[in-house]
């Protein structure tokens, strides 16, 4: 996808923003015009304990190029007072596979490429220059900084130590001897500054968000390439954390690059293209491929388990249990990535704490982190997904069987660890939470408050406690072991049997959210979307439900978290970190929960018996999976983090993308969605 610069207005560019990722949690990211508008920007953001501990590195590289004496930037960056013009001498941004923008200053030339080497802590900028009539000299600027990229640099001067050999520096900052950076340049010389810092860098995105919003980086020095008239020439540029970087061939990992991500396409089966395909046909199919490119961001290795984990979302999450179990279909099933499968259900389980999944780890000591009632029993609904998909009894049963029964057992036991206070109440239905807690995934709180604890007898937890009972039944008859399958049945029927009594609330013809709140909210969806849903999915009861999810809460970009009209209703995400909280699930657009939707359409087709009712259905589906294609191929290509789907959308016009601008869970679902027009 190429981006005209001369058709978008400045305000456009920096509101576009782009990201590529390294494998390990480190990433790079900006916007189209290369100024960085949040904390969180910069070409490398290294994981130093992978994939977590993730710091900003290298902010940017300010270019400039000198004809005749003047010197022409090619950079943009914003200052409160300042923004420097390189963006009128750019004539594209364009990203398939990683970013290459594109100069034009007088008659010469230039492109950028940048990549990242897969595995390591290391980003590459390849330069091609063409130059017109006269002699030039190339400028490359590294601005850097070594931070936490949560925090902010605001007002700081750098002690920088500089070792130069040959074009390759090695720069510790502050002292802090065991992280030096590396930079290399192929070509020029090197000018070393002393004290030289640019002074409050703005990022526009960290005000909206109620931060303050300017910060210092360092200065190292710049190198000077001198480039003949009509000369062509290639420049690269290694920014690492790595000391070999002299060894690094940057064209070779660029192809390197571009070669594993056209792989995860091919190998996923999705984008096949058949000679019969219609231009509608290639059309989307393009649109699955640039979907699949995107899922490969958030597919990470944790070194300290030897194991692939799956990251929630950018700029600012880490691997969340809840968040990677959602996305894990739309990840890792469609796309074919099993072997990689396999490992994320053995991350996830290789924790497990008093029956409980960890809903993520510490970003600075890597402790797992417990606030999670539903990460154990979204555990079984991947896993049955997982056999759906690959019949890999075999490894089901060698690794996540054993766990599977403690997880039932420690719920009907109770649990609570961390305050969770879980346990099967006398009427077969799952108590958790307090109301100081956030377990379920309505989990705002600031500081000591919870914006929706939702505590009691929750919905999609006992839904989902019906459908773990009836998927470990099944796996027992499967591995012969008929009195536990029947144990788990007799739990199952129980459970199905309350929660059809006391979960229907006839006067607002829907699911109650908590017995005892009868607020609209989308998690009702969970009754019909599973495997085995604890609701009739053709029944009276679902039909009415839907119908109430359709009305109040369903809209072109997701479901909202509460319907309009209820106590406490937002519909905009802004302001301070307060604000957001409070609104964060009191009315905000989700697009994940439209898996929720899907799946409860697709039951509820294949629960219908009667051909015209069916058909009609099948065609609502189809409409609604148009739409839902639609309207995210405009979003991917054209709003917010472009090639990604944001985490969330004001819930009304002009429904802005906000939260974070690469969500798994969003991009999961939506190319679930869309490729799973078949299965009706």
């Amino acid at each position: 996808m190429k981006y005209l610069n001369k058709e978008l207005s400045l305000k456009e560019c920096l509101e576009k923003e782009w990201i590529i990722t390294n494998g390990i949690g480190g990433y790079a990211s900006s916007t189209i015009v290369g100024a960085n508008t949040r904390k969180y920007h910069g070409l490398l953001i290294a994981a130093l304990t992978p994939p977590a501990r993730r710091y900003l590195i290298l902010s940017k590289l300010d270019e400039s190029i000198e004809i005749n004496g003047i010197n022409h930037v090619l950079y943009t960056n914003v200052c409160k007072d300042y923004i420097s013009e390189g963006f009128k001498s750019q004539e594209t941004f364009e990203k398939n596979y990683i970013p290459v923008f594109k100069y034009k200053i007088e008659d010469v030339n230039i492109e950028k490429t940048i990549c990242m080497q897969y595995g390591k802590n290391t980003v590459c900028i390849l330069y091609r220059i063409k130059n017109g009539a006269n002699s030039a000299k190339f400028n490359i600027t590294p601005i850097i900084n070594f931070r936490d990229f949560h925090c902010m640099n605001t007002g700081k001067t750098y002690n920088l130590r500089q070792e130069l050999k040959g074009r390759k520096v090695k720069i510790v900052v502050d002292n802090i001897g065991e992280n030096p950076i590396y930079i290399q340049s192929s070509d020029g010389n090197y000018k070393q500054y002393q004290n030289n810092t640019f002074n409050n860098m703005y990022y526009i995105e960290e005000e909206k968000r109620g931060f303050f919003p300017e910060e210092n980086h360092a200065v190292t020095g710049t190198y000077e390439i001198e480039i003949e008239p009509k000369e062509e020439k290639e420049i690269s540029i290694i920014c690492s954390m790595e000391d070999n970087i002299e060894e690094l061939n940057i064209k070779e990992i660029i192809k390197a690059e571009i070669e594993r991500l056209e792989n995860i396409v091919y190998d996923s089966n999705l984008t096949w293209k058949n000679p019969k395909d219609s231009k509608e046909e290639l059309k989307e199919k393009e649109f699955i491929k640039d979907l699949v490119i995107s899922t490969d961001n958030f597919v990470a290795y944790r070194p300290s388990f030897g194991l692939h984990t799956l990251i929630a979302g950018y700029h600012w999450f880490l691997d969340w249990g809840r968040d990677a179990l959602i996305s894990y279909e739309g990840l890792l099933l469609k796309t074919r990535r099993f072997e990689i499968a396999k490992e994320v259900l053995l991350t996830f389980t290789k924790n497990i704490k008093f029956g409980l999944v960890p809903n993520g780890y510490s970003g600075y000591d890597n402790r797992p982190l417990y606030n999670s009632v539903d990460s154990s029993l979204l555990l079984f609904e991947q896993i049955k997904k997982y056999i759906d998909y690959t019949g890999d009894y075999i490894f089901v049963k060698k690794e996540l069987y054993d766990i599977l029964k403690k997880i039932i057992s420690s719920y009907k036991n109770g649990i609570d660890l961390d305050d969770n206070n879980i346990y099967l109440d006398e009427d077969n239905l799952i108590v958790s939470g307090t109301d100081k807690t956030q377990n379920t995934w309505m989990d705002a709180k600031y500081d000591d408050y919870a914006v929706t604890p939702r505590n009691g007898k929750a919905v999609e937890i006992n839904a989902l406690w019906y459908n773990s009972l009836k998927i470990l039944e099944e796996l027992c008859i499967k591995y012969g072991e008929k009195t536990d399958a029947n144990i788990y049945a007799e739990m199952a029927e129980k459970t199905r049997k309350t929660f059809n009594e006391k979960f229907y609330n006839k006067k607002r013809k829907c699911l109650y959210d908590v017995i005892g709140d009868s607020k609209i909210r989308p998690n009702q969806l969970f009754a019909t979307s599973l495997t085995y849903p604890i609701i009739e999915p053709n029944g009276e009861i679902a039909k009415e439900m839907l119908k109430t999810v359709k009305t109040k809460l369903l809209n072109k970009y997701g479901l909202k978290t509460l319907a309009k009209g209820e106590e406490g209703y937002v519909e905009t995400y802004e302001g301070n970190a307060f604000r957001r909280d409070m609104s964060y699930h009191q009315g905000i657009t989700w697009p994940w929960l439209l898996g929720l939707y899907n799946n409860s359409l697709i039951n509820q087709i294949k629960a219908t018996k009667n051909k015209k009712e069916k058909s009609e259905l099948v065609n609502e589906y189809l409409k609604f999976v148009q739409d839902v294609e639609k309207t995210f191929k405009k979003e991917f290509y054209n709003n917010g983090m472009v090639f990604s789907i944001s985490e969330i959308y004001d819930s009304k016009s002009p429904f802005i993308a906000k939260g974070a601008g690469a969500q798994a869970w969003s991009v999961a679902e939506v190319l679930r969605i869309i490729t799973s027009k078949k299965e009706v």
